[in-house]
C-alpha cells in the first residue's frame, strides 16, 4: 500500500512518524524469511542480521509491513543504510556486524493462516502489538497517535532524529496493495543554490539532447561544495535546458570550482556503487543560480533530489551559502521509541 502527498496533516486519522529508510515487506514461514522491497527486490542477502532477528522475535508465520533503518548515535543515517546494497558478501557481513539495521514494524498483513488485508487498520494495529508485545533492539513497533496536536509536534520534533514527516492512515481502512491509501506529509523548504553543471539524460542523443539533472552547489569558506541534484523535469523542459546550458559549457581557459585544478571542494562523483558506467558532469560557466525546493539536509547533502522552482538571475553565485539552509535541531531517537502518551 502506497501513500499520496499532502501539504498539511489531515484531522481525524491515525498518525505515525515517517521513517527514512527502505520500505520492507517481511515474510516469515518458520525458518524461511524473505525481506522484500516495495518493488519486489529481495533484500534478504543484504540484511542477514535482520533475517536473524525476524527468526528470533517475529511470529512463526506472518507477513509484516515496515521499514529498514540504521541508527547512528541519536538519529537515523540513510547514507549508512544505502551502503548495505553491496555485491560483496564479505562486505555485507562486515556492515551487518558494524552497522546493524533495525526493522520498524507498522502493519500486520497475515498471521498464521489468516489474511488480514480486509480487516480495518485499527484491528491490524492491535494484532501487531499483540504479536510484538516487547520487541528488542533489532525490531521496533512504530509509535502511533490519534491526537492531531501530538502529530503536529512529532512533525516538528522528530525531524531532528532523522525522520522526514508524518504518515496518516484511516483507522477503519483496509490494506490496499498498490493503491495510494495512506497520506504522507513531508517537510518542504526552499533555497537558492548554484547550478555549476549538468548531466545528460540517459535517452539523450546528439539529434535530441536532453538534460538529465542539474548539479547543485553551495559555498562555504570560499569553496563551492556539491550538495545534490535537481532531476524531475518534463521532456520538453529537458530539451529546453539542453539548449540553454549547451551555450554555457565551460571554456578551456576557465578554472571551474569543480575542475581538477580545484582540490578543496566536494565535487559530484563520477562513478557510484549503483553503476559501473562513467557519468560525466558537464561543467558550465558562468555559474548560474536557481531556487529549489528541498525536504531536509543530511550532513552536507540534500537528502532527496531537489525540485527546480525558478532561475535567479538577480543573485550572485558566491552569495549562495550553507547558512541559508534550515536544519532541524537535534532530537534523541530514543524519545521516538518512547511509549505514546
Amino acid at each position: 500500500m502506497l501513500a499520496r502527498s499532502a501539504a498539511t496533516i489531515p484531522p481525524g486519522m491515525a498518525y505515525e512518524p515517517k521513517w527514512d529508510g527502505f520500505r520492507c515487506l517481511v515474510f516469515r514461514d518458520g525458518d524461511e524469511v524473505v525481506l522484500s522491497s516495495r518493488n519486489g527486490l529481495d533484500l534478504t542477502r543484504y540484511f542477514p542480521e535482520v533475517a536473524a532477528t525476524v527468526r528470533r522475535e517475529l511470529p512463526q508465520r506472518c507477513v509484516i509491513d515496515g521499514e529498514l533503518v540504521i541508527v547512528a548515535g541519536d538519529r537515523l543515517d540513510f547514507d549508512l543504510l544505502s551502503q548495505r546494497i553491496h555485491p560483496a558478501e564479505s562486505r555485507v557481513a562486515m556492515l551487518a556486524d558494524t552497522t546493524p539495521a533495525v526493522l520498524v514494524c507498522w502493519d500486520l498483513l497475515c498471521s498464521e493462516d489468516e489474511v488480514l488485508l480486509e480487516r480495518p487498520f485499527s484491528e491490524r494495529r492491535q494484532r501487531l502489538l499483540a504479536v510484538l508485545p516487547s520487541p528488542g533492539d533489532g525490531v521496533k513497533v512504530t509509535p502511533l497517535t490519534t491526537d492531531l496536536d501530538l502529530a503536529q509536534r512529532w512533525f516538528a520534533q522528530f525531524e531532528g532524529a532523522g525522520l522526514d514527516g508524518i504518515v496518516a492512515k484511516s483507522l477503519d481502512g483496509t490494506y490496499q496493495p498498490g493503491k495510494r491509501a495512506m497520506i504522507k506529509i513531508k517537510h518542504a523548504r526552499e533555497a537558492d543554490v548554484v547550478v555549476a553543471g549538468f548531466r545528460w539524460h540517459r535517452t539523450s542523443t546528439p539529434a535530441r539532447p536532453l538534460v538529465g539533472s542539474l548539479q547543485l552547489g553551495l559555498y562555504e569558506d570560499g569553496e563551492l561544495h556539491f550538495v545534490g541534484v535537481a532531476s524531475a523535469f518534463t521532456q520538453a523542459k529537458r530539451a529546453e535546458l539542453a539548449e540553454m546550458l549547451a551555450a554555457h559549457l565551460v571554456p578551456p581557459e576557465v578554472e571551474h570550482p569543480w575542475s581538477q585544478a580545484s582540490t578543496g571542494a566536494r565535487r559530484p562523483g563520477v562513478v557510484s556503487r549503483w553503476t559501473t558506467e562513467l557519468k560525466q558532469t558537464e561543467l558550465i560557466w558562468p555559474l548560474l543560480v536557481c531556487t529549489v525546493g528541498y525536504e531536509h539536509l543530511q550532513g552536507t547533502r540534500l537528502r532527496h533530489s531537489a525540485q527546480f522552482r525558478r532561475w535567479r538571475p538577480d543573485r550572485e553565485a558566491a552569495s549562495c551559502r550553507f547558512d541559508q539552509l534550515q536544519e532541524a535541531p537535534g532530537y534523541d531517537l530514543a524519545e521516538v521509541w518512547a511509549p505514546t502518551p
